[in-house]
Protein backbone atom coordinates (compact mmCIF):
# COMPACT_ATOMS: atom_id res chain seq x y z
CA UNK A 1 0.00 0.00 0.00
CA UNK A 2 1.22 3.66 -0.71
CA UNK A 3 -0.22 7.06 -0.18
CA UNK A 4 1.40 10.00 -1.82
CA UNK A 5 0.61 13.46 -0.86
CA UNK A 6 1.09 16.55 -3.26
CA UNK A 7 0.13 20.14 -3.47
CA UNK A 8 2.15 21.49 -0.67
CA UNK A 9 3.72 24.78 -1.37
CA UNK A 10 5.22 28.25 0.32
CA UNK A 11 2.28 30.87 -0.03
CA UNK A 12 1.14 34.03 1.55
CA UNK A 13 -1.33 34.29 4.79
CA UNK A 14 -4.92 34.37 2.90
CA UNK A 15 -3.90 31.55 0.15
CA UNK A 16 -5.57 28.53 -0.60
CA UNK A 17 -3.94 25.23 -1.66
CA UNK A 18 -5.73 21.93 -2.63
CA UNK A 19 -3.48 18.87 -1.50
CA UNK A 20 -4.07 15.88 -3.50
CA UNK A 21 -3.56 12.14 -2.08
CA UNK A 22 -3.21 9.04 -4.13
CA UNK A 23 -3.68 5.81 -2.79
CA UNK A 24 -2.44 2.46 -4.35
CA UNK A 25 -2.37 -1.29 -3.18
CA UNK A 26 -5.75 -1.27 -1.48
CA UNK A 27 -9.56 0.00 -1.75
CA UNK A 28 -9.96 3.49 -0.34
CA UNK A 29 -13.39 2.79 0.50
CA UNK A 30 -12.92 0.31 2.80
CA UNK A 31 -10.82 2.92 4.95
CA UNK A 32 -11.38 5.73 6.93
CA UNK A 33 -9.29 8.64 5.94
CA UNK A 34 -7.78 11.41 7.53
CA UNK A 35 -4.88 14.57 6.80
CA UNK A 36 -2.12 15.33 9.40
CA UNK A 37 0.14 17.79 9.90
CA UNK A 38 3.37 17.77 12.02
CA UNK A 39 4.95 21.54 12.79
CA UNK A 40 8.13 21.80 13.70
CA UNK A 41 8.63 21.54 17.23
CA UNK A 42 4.96 20.22 18.09
CA UNK A 43 3.15 17.21 18.17
CA UNK A 44 1.36 15.63 15.27
CA UNK A 45 -1.97 16.70 15.11
CA UNK A 46 -5.21 15.45 13.41
CA UNK A 47 -6.01 17.95 11.23
CA UNK A 48 -9.42 16.49 9.47
CA UNK A 49 -10.73 12.89 9.16
CA UNK A 50 -13.79 11.04 6.86
CA UNK A 51 -15.25 8.25 8.83
CA UNK A 52 -15.71 4.91 6.79
CA UNK A 53 -18.41 3.53 9.11
CA UNK A 54 -20.44 6.85 8.29
CA UNK A 55 -18.99 9.32 6.35
CA UNK A 56 -18.62 11.79 8.62
CA UNK A 57 -16.14 14.72 8.69
CA UNK A 58 -13.92 16.05 11.66
CA UNK A 59 -12.12 18.95 11.87
CA UNK A 60 -9.78 20.01 14.62
CA UNK A 61 -10.97 23.58 15.84
CA UNK A 62 -7.97 25.11 14.66
CA UNK A 63 -9.08 24.40 11.09
CA UNK A 64 -12.76 24.60 11.14
CA UNK A 65 -14.56 26.73 8.69
CA UNK A 66 -10.98 26.88 6.47
CA UNK A 67 -10.21 23.55 5.84
CA UNK A 68 -12.62 20.91 3.27
CA UNK A 69 -11.79 17.15 3.58
CA UNK A 70 -12.79 15.09 0.89
CA UNK A 71 -11.95 11.95 -0.88
CA UNK A 72 -13.13 10.16 -4.68
CA UNK A 73 -13.18 6.45 -4.03
CA UNK A 74 -13.97 5.54 -7.79
CA UNK A 75 -10.21 7.08 -8.26
CA UNK A 76 -8.60 6.41 -4.73
CA UNK A 77 -8.01 9.62 -4.33
CA UNK A 78 -8.44 11.69 -1.25
CA UNK A 79 -8.01 15.60 -0.52
CA UNK A 80 -7.53 18.91 1.63
CA UNK A 81 -8.85 22.18 0.34
CA UNK A 82 -6.88 24.49 2.67
CA UNK A 83 -8.46 28.70 2.95
CA UNK A 84 -6.96 31.50 4.71
CA UNK A 85 -4.28 30.02 5.13
CA UNK A 86 -2.12 31.51 8.37
CA UNK A 87 0.77 31.09 9.30
CA UNK A 88 0.69 28.62 12.19
CA UNK A 89 -0.76 26.42 9.11
CA UNK A 90 3.12 25.43 8.18
CA UNK A 91 3.65 22.55 8.37
CA UNK A 92 4.25 19.23 6.88
CA UNK A 93 0.80 17.38 6.21
CA UNK A 94 0.64 13.67 5.79
CA UNK A 95 -2.62 11.41 4.75
CA UNK A 96 -3.34 8.49 6.38
CA UNK A 97 -5.64 5.77 6.40
CA UNK A 98 -6.91 2.98 8.73
CA UNK A 99 -9.42 0.34 9.24
CA UNK A 100 -11.18 1.67 12.53
CA UNK A 101 -12.26 5.06 13.22
CA UNK A 102 -10.95 8.56 13.27
CA UNK A 103 -9.79 7.73 16.96
CA UNK A 104 -8.08 5.00 16.26
CA UNK A 105 -4.31 5.44 17.16
CA UNK A 106 -3.13 2.86 14.26
CA UNK A 107 -2.76 5.02 10.86
CA UNK A 108 -0.99 3.87 7.88
CA UNK A 109 0.88 6.82 6.74
CA UNK A 110 1.85 8.30 3.59
CA UNK A 111 4.83 10.89 2.60
CA UNK A 112 4.55 14.50 3.45
CA UNK A 113 3.83 17.14 1.78
CA UNK A 114 5.07 20.83 3.24
CA UNK A 115 2.95 23.78 3.64
CA UNK A 116 5.01 27.12 4.59
CA UNK A 117 2.43 30.05 5.17
CA UNK A 118 4.21 33.50 5.43
CA UNK A 119 2.58 36.37 6.78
Amino acid sequence: VQLQASGGGSVQAGSSLRLSCSVSGDTLADYTTAWFRRAPGKERERVSCISVSDGSLHYADSVKGRFDISRDNANNMMYLQMHNLKPEDTAVYYCAETKGSCYDDLWFWGQGTQVTVSS
